[in-house]
């Protein structure tokens, strides 16, 4: 009870950038304690803690917004609402990200295996789906694809689960940070060989460049599918209160289909941010 009572959904609003302490925060201690206690399988055992310190705070969260939903005559208002929500969840989101970024480049390489042994499979899985002589609208078109799957995903976690769709998203949290952390290790480990370790700013340099390389289009990507999981979760709530067959049916039902449009077109940017941005300027 002591981690999930540090988030309110109502403070959250106000003070967005506290969300970004509690996700450094959860992040830690899951990823420390999943190594102590089930180090064998703790690359799933951390993303588990982390998805578990979330879930009553994005329950009441989606639970909010629903009644807002139900309720909120303006669609600008509700949006603006929305909005609020999505700027908290992305600091949670970039709180667990770069924290586990930060222990993935400090940590002992023999840790780091362990605690990230199933984010490397994935990222090595990924890179053999895109790699070869493609064309970059072939890549392209199989980047957004495998985007608009992971958004169904959370679109159905986050309706069949509630708040579901934050295991999703920790989980890919712990993808970017594997892959920030080992594009990070190798560079400094090749530029201290290079420059040795006196000059500071060129290290800096590279920390800069390895979160820039993947938050360009990474940051757009997971705030559609936090736009898709909050439009799961209001359909799961309207349901649970039979609000769904009620006479406010047809405003949730249009604020969730608004809502999965606004992420289809975020993940259409991000793909094209991806394929015909990040790799002309890195």
């Amino acid at each position: 009870m002591v981690l999930e009572s540090l988030l309110n959904p109502f403070k959250a609003k106000k003070k967005p950038w506290e969300t970004f302490v509690a996700g450094a925060l959860y992040a830690t201690i899951a990823l420390f304690l999943s190594f102590w206690v089930f180090q064998e399988y703790s690359s799933l055992i951390m993303v588990f803690l982390i998805t578990l310190a979330c879930v009553p705070f994005l329950y009441f969260t989606i639970k909010t917004e629903e009644e807002l939903g139900a309720t909120t005559i303006s669609n600008v208002r509700l949006l603006r609402e929305h909005g609020k929500v999505f700027l908290f969840l992305i600091l949670l989101f970039l709180g667990f990200s770069l924290t586990l970024t930060f222990w993935y480049v400090f940590l002992p390489e023999k840790m780091v295996a362990i605690l990230f042994s199933s984010q490397s499979q994935t990222i090595v899985n990924i890179n053999n789906q895109i790699s070869g002589n493609l064309a970059n609208f072939d890549v392209f078109l199989k980047i957004l694809l495998n985007n608009v799957r992971v958004l169904i995903f959370c679109i159905l976690f986050a309706f069949l689960y509630g708040v579901g769709a934050i295991f999703i998203l920790t989980w890919n949290a712990s993808v970017i940070a594997a892959a920030m952390g080992n594009f990070i290790r190798k560079n400094l480990a090749h530029y201290a060989t290079s420059a040795g370790f006196g000059k500071v700013a060129g290290y800096f340099h590279i920390f800069s460049i390895g979160l820039l390389r993947y938050s360009l289009h990474g940051i757009p990507e997971i705030l559609a599918y936090f736009v898709g999981g909050l439009a799961g979760g209001i359909i799961s709530v309207a349901v649970i209160k039979k609000d769904f067959l009620g006479e406010k049916r047809e405003r949730i039902i249009f604020d969730s289909s608004e809502l999965i449009l606004i992420a289809l077109g975020i993940l259409f940017v991000a793909a094209l941010l991806e394929v015909y941005v990040t790799p002309f300027l890195f």
